[in-house]
């Protein structure tokens, strides 16, 4: 392997604020852990934790990288003696611990996986986030199983997009949600059975249609407080609320609590970065036996709506917050 450099170019968000403050700079390179590997990023995602971090509402956890970015593909070029068997020359996808919006980053070697066949670097960047969070909260919090309804809100979303594939390919029926009729049309085409204008319908009422008044087993939000009293009243019985961010507030001023009770709901939800390397090892564990065979068979596939160079990493973070993007936003690091 060739020498590596001093340092390397990252994108440096400062004190945080809008995305004109996310510039390149240079840094000195990280070094791995005993259980990481050094991974020569080729491209990288933009997350909505992403731009959390950059407003400073989503601090990283202790020890972990404080450059944005939690997902790359790359090459690895070193590896800790307690890395297992990823060596140099591995071409790998990684769940970040952050810092992967930077030409080198370090990543647990347990939250490492191969990239599927047929892959390029920006296709298996697009994996990580969006795939670890689905299978943790959709399948492993929300224990949705073949035949039941499963009700995903922002279908459009990088988050959305991998939750319709991957309900679909276990054998789950979905309703999805999303702002326009070009979203409605996108999401049916990536397999969704309805599609939801939340704009020009009630999907309270829509559901209820969808299902001939039986409801849905499974709703996976993202919205939080604004949505929460409508969620509840779309769920059957033992049916299942889980909550993965709050794009529309986090404090309910009237919770409705009686479905909880009369439906024995549960109600649930997660963050991923705090989760220790052990617990998303073993997410990743999984999604190499069950899900990357379905990648490799094209059963399901990240939509790629856009992709920035690095440097152009403020133009990629403004897109994401207008929400007119439609599967991943991408950064490419390097050729």
């Amino acid at each position: 392997m060739p020498s590596l450099p001093d340092s390397m170019r990252f994108i440096d968000h400062g004190a945080g604020g809008g995305p004109e403050v996310l510039v390149p700079a240079t840094a000195p390179m990280p070094q791995p852990r005993a259980d990481e590997v050094l991974i020569r990023v080729l491209a990288t995602g933009v997350n909505r934790p992403d731009v959390a971090q950059r407003k400073g509402e989503y601090p990283p956890p202790p020890g972990a990288s404080p450059v944005l970015g939690l997902e790359c593909a790359g090459e690895v070029v070193a590896a800790g003696p307690e890395a297992g068997a990823w060596k140099p020359g591995d071409r790998v996808c990684a769940l970040t611990n952050g810092g992967a919006y930077a030409e080198y980053c370090v990543a647990p070697a347990a939250q490492c996986l191969p990239w599927p066949k047929g892959y390029d670097a920006v296709k298996a960047a697009a994996l990580p986030e969006t795939f670890f969070t689905v299978w943790a909260n959709l399948f492993g919090h929300g224990r949705l199983a073949a035949g039941e309804t499963a009700l995903i809100h922002g279908g459009t979303s990088g988050i959305g997009v991998t939750a319709i594939q991957l309900a679909k390919a276990f054998g789950a029926t979905v309703i999805a949600t999303a702002g326009s009729a070009e979203k409605c049309a996108a999401m049916t085409a990536l397999g969704a059975d309805h599609a939801v204008n939340y704009r020009e319908q009630d999907f309270v009422e829509a559901v209820k249609a969808a299902t001939g008044g039986k409801l849905a087993d499974v709703v996976l939000d993202m919205v939080g407080a604004d949505y929460f009293n409508r969620n509840l009243r779309c769920l059957k019985m033992d049916g299942r609320l889980v909550i993965i961010a709050f794009l529309g507030g986090f404090e309910v001023a009237k919770a409705d609590l009686r479905p909880v009770m009369v439906r024995r709901l549960t109600v649930t939800g997660s963050t991923m970065r705090p989760r220790t390397t052990a617990q998303k090892g073993e997410i990743a564990t999984a999604l190499r036996e069950k899900v990357w065979p379905l990648l490799e068979a094209g059963r399901c596939a990240p939509p790629i709506y856009k992709v920035f160079p690095l440097e152009q990493a403020a133009a990629a973070h403004a897109l994401m917050e207008s929400s007119q993007h439609i599967g991943k936003i991408m950064l490419q690091v390097a050729g």
